[in-house]
């Protein structure tokens, strides 16, 4: 006779345990970097050139008689010779097409330059992107890395207006919710009694305000690091080596703001 007692089946455990909107957003970067590798080199290169943002692109839409200005940008960057070449001749490219393709103030974060760049920001994605759409839900988590993505893009551009460089990656979406989740995440934990544990502690529900912010060690902690580093190796990655590329310190910096401005304003919005 079996003595065992007759328990209840544990319940499944996720393999992801994020938000649906966040999983798929991970995959979709994935997949599309996955998908490139694959492509000919033509079609890959024709892909770049429709989703990329490209900051002299605007320039010579907005203002075509800057196209000697974009020429001696790209005959002055710095780089091997076949790099000049090549940003020359892009240049060229862009003064005989200027067209500006407003979509690639958002599709540019779909690219990425290499596995390191788009698993890199998928962990980013995945650690800040699900505290945010757990609090906010899809729509919204949707909405604040959408207009952070534009933002980042548009400083890039205010920034470095001559520059052929196309700029891909979905760091300034990743910024925006960063400072989103920075909201909230360092509110100080109300004890549920004398010894409450991590998990016993309740989700706070209202937002830090700035003044309370920079009260808070925790926070002011974590974004002095998050400037610093950010400023840092935006600067230094490409001369010392760091990096094939320039980083677009800048674009994470609009992310950034933007998406700690305009978490109350959705917050808000999905609580009337």
């Amino acid at each position: 006779m079996d003595a065992t007692p007759d328990l209840p089946r544990p319940p499944r455990v996720p393999v992801f345990n994020m938000p649906a909107v966040v999983t798929a957003s991970v995959g979709i970067l994935v997949l599309i970097h996955a998908v490139r590798q694959v492509l000919p080199d033509v079609w890959d290169i024709t892909l770049l050139l429709d989703l990329a943002l490209v900051p002299a692109r605007w320039t010579l839409a907005l203002d075509p008689d800057r196209a000697a200005d974009v020429l001696r940008a790209a005959a002055a960057s710095q780089g091997s010779a076949f790099e000049v070449e090549t940003r020359k001749a892009f240049a060229a490219y862009l003064v005989a097409d200027p067209g500006a393709m407003p979509w690639t103030f958002v599709t540019y974060a779909l690219l990425h330059g290499s596995w390191a760049h788009v698993l890199l920001n998928s962990v980013w994605l995945a650690a800040f992107g699900t505290p945010v759409a757990r609090r906010c839900g899809a729509w919204r988590y949707g909405l604040i890395a959408l207009v952070s993505t534009a933002a980042g893009g548009l400083l890039h551009v205010l920034i470095d207006p001559l520059s052929t460089v196309p700029l891909i990656g979905a760091s300034a979406g990743v910024s925006g919710l960063m400072a989103a989740a920075v909201r909230f995440a360092f509110h100080p934990a109300e004890a549920t009694g004398p010894a409450a544990l991590p998990w016993q502690r309740p989700v706070p529900t209202r937002l830090q305000t700035i003044p309370e912010l920079l009260r808070n060690r925790s926070a002011v902690v974590f974004l002095a690091i998050w400037f610093v580093t950010n400023l840092l190796f935006g600067l230094a990655a490409l001369p010392l080596g760091l990096s094939d590329s320039a980083v677009a310190w800048d674009a994470h910096l609009g992310g950034f703001v933007v998406g700690f401005l305009m978490l109350p304003l959705v917050d808000r919005l999905g609580r009337r």
